[in-house]
């Protein structure tokens, strides 16, 4: 089963490559673009068939290894 992971940093933290991003896109042209914020997209495979186990394990992962849990949040999405 392919499980995708959406981390990205937490509202209240700030964005510095985001912001860089933003400004960059201002130079642009694209002033109408008032907010860039990075994260990160992971595909995983995973054994199994029971949806809940899955989740369940997956989200374990982002709390151990994928996300830092001080500063990132995640979202985990089944097919």
């Amino acid at each position: 089963m392919v499980v995708e992971v959406r981390v990205k940093l937490k509202e209240q933290v700030l964005d510095p490559q985001g912001e860089a991003i933003r400004r960059v896109l201002a130079g642009l042209g694209y002033a109408e673009i008032e907010q860039v914020r990075v994260g990160k997209l992971m595909l995983l495979e995973v054994a199994g068939k029971d949806a809940t186990a899955v989740r369940s394990r997956v989200e374990e992962a982002c709390r151990e290894v994928l996300a830092n849990p001080v500063i990132e949040e995640f979202e985990v999405r089944l097919p």
